[in-house]
């Protein structure tokens, strides 16, 4: 296997996930800039506090399937190269970083939960499905996309771990799990303090 491939997957893995189809979709829709009301999140939670639902289900989309792309080219081009299940799962992790700094966007990304379970439905789609059923669960019983997104995160390379064994994949699923907390970093001060937002709470300046 050729390093320069390698760097070559990564690469197009993060400039893929540096797309912010949050940003897009907003312009698209006549919508403000989601950087600029509500949480500053460039992601669908946010979108739909501009009350566009069509807008934030786009959103999330695009978000999802960027993560899938990327890990799904190297998984259809990558064995001329060398590339394996390996290389295709840190595209996917590449493309996740992308999303959380992108590059055309000056480094301000989203929090890269869309783009997360993107990667991990195509990486593992057992692992994937476990990980949107318990952010489902979370989310309908406390209302919180946050809190919803930090324990499917958590939980994602432990699940991993305990039914497919260490891997390589497993390496790509804990890193984008430890950068999704990270990222969430307000999110938690807010949970704790009682601040946080509401699945569906509109911000007055979204409608501007």
């Amino acid at each position: 296997m050729d390093t320069a491939y390698v760097v070559f997957a990564l690469a197009a893995g993060y400039l893929l996930g540096s797309i912010s189809f949050a940003v897009v979709i907003s312009r698209l829709f006549g919508l403000a800039d989601p950087r600029s009301y509500g949480s500053g999140n460039p992601g669908a939670t946010n979108v739909l506090r501009s009350g566009s639902k069509p807008a934030a289900v786009l959103t999330l989309l695009g978000d999802a399937i960027k993560g899938v792309i990327a890990v799904w080219l190297v998984w259809r081009f990558g064995p001329s190269f060398g590339l394996g299940e390996a290389t295709a799962a840190w595209a996917g992790a590449a493309a996740f970083v992308g999303h959380l700094f992108p590059v055309f966007f000056r480094f301000q990304g989203g929090k890269g939960v869309a783009t997360f379970i993107g990667v991990v439905l195509i990486v593992n789609p057992w692992l994937g499905l476990a990980t949107c059923v318990l952010w489902l669960l979370v989310a309908f019983f406390f209302r919180y996309s946050s809190a919803a997104s930090i324990v499917a995160a958590i939980a994602a390379p432990f699940i991993q771990a305990f039914i497919w064994g260490f891997n390589a994949t497993l390496g790509a699923i804990a890193l984008m799990a430890l950068l999704l907390v990270f990222r969430h970093q307000q999110n938690i001060a807010n949970l704790l303090n009682g601040k946080e937002r509401k699945i569906g709470a509109k911000s007055a300046a979204a409608r501007h």
